[in-house]
This record gives structure tokens, sequence and C-alpha cells, in this order.
């Protein structure tokens, strides 16, 4: 029997993977592999080669005939030419730099962004609040309230000024 090392492709279309597999030169080229010793994914940057060479080595021992992409493969692996692609900086370390560089904690004492205030209610009487007296104001519930109110009147002129058009339309 002719044993092959060769490239078993995988992967989806115009993003191809390889395992690099010692089989049977007979059977198709995705077929059924004796063992699989590596992996390669060429569309990578630097290319990810991951070949355990003592089972190569071993196979080669054998009789296995590489193919030329597997010898080229183990060629770079043998001779220590394998670039390795930096690691990557975890998501969470990349947010706690954010969080640290805009400064720091927050007031709750705890990393992330501060919790929002909640918006008062319009469904509450005016009267019964400003009856109440607050032990508590903050400046930001005063400008949210004031935000508020100017949007209520924004509204309400326009209201007054698209009806004195339709009147004027009606008049006419």
């Amino acid at each position: 029997m002719a044993v092959k090392i060769r490239l078993k492709r995988m992967g989806k279309i115009r993003a191809p993977f390889y395992r690099v597999v010692v089989m049977d030169s007979r059977t198709k080229r995705d077929g059924r592999a004796i063992e699989e010793i590596g992996k390669y994914h060429p569309t990578e940057q630097p290319s990810l080669i991951d070949i355990d060479i003592e089972r190569a080595h071993y196979w080669l021992s054998q009789g296995a005939q590489p193919t030329e992409a597997v010898a080229a493969l183990i060629k770079i692996v043998d001779e220590g030419k394998l670039q390795t692609k930096e690691a990557k900086t975890p998501k969470r370390d990349l947010y706690e730099a954010a969080v640290a560089a805009a400064g720091g904690r927050n007031d709750a004492g705890t990393d992330g962004p501060t919790p929002r205030k909640k918006a008062a209610k319009k469904s509450e009487p005016k009267a019964e609040s400003a009856s109440q007296p607050t032990t508590e104001s903050s400046p930001e519930t005063v400008d949210v309230e004031a935000v508020e109110d100017a949007a209520e009147a924004k509204v309400t002129e326009q209201a007054e000024a698209e009806r004195s058009l339709t009147s004027e339309k009606s008049e006419s």
C-alpha cells in the first residue's frame, strides 16, 4: 500500500484550511485518513503551521511519501523558521484599560460605566413634588427637568404654528 502525507482541504469556499494527514494514495483528497498529524491555515497572517514533527518523521521512516506542499511545511517546521502570530489582547483587558484612562472607578466603587439616573415620571403631579422638600438636590436632576420643560415648550410652539398655518389656508 502506497502511503502519502498530504493536505486534506476543509473550510468554506474562499476560506480554506487544511489538515496534514497520512492516508492511502488511492483515497479521495478529503477521504478517510489513517492519522492526522497537523494543521495548516494559509489565510491567517502569518500562516498557522502546527505539525507533530515526531509523527511526521515516524511516517517518513515507514516509507510514507510527502507531497510537495507538505514537504515544504515539514522543512519550515524542522528548520525553525516558523513565524508566530502575536497573542491577541483580550477584550476585557482593553476594556479595563479604557475605563482606567477615562477616570478609573465609578461612584459605586466598581469598575465599569456609571449607572444611569432614572428620569422622573411625567405622571407625577408637580404640586406634590414642590410641596415636599427634598433632602438632596442634585444639579443633574434639575438639568433633566429643565430639558424636559424646554422640549415640551418646543412641541407646543410647533403645534401652535401648525394650527395657525392650517387656519390661514382654510380662510383663503
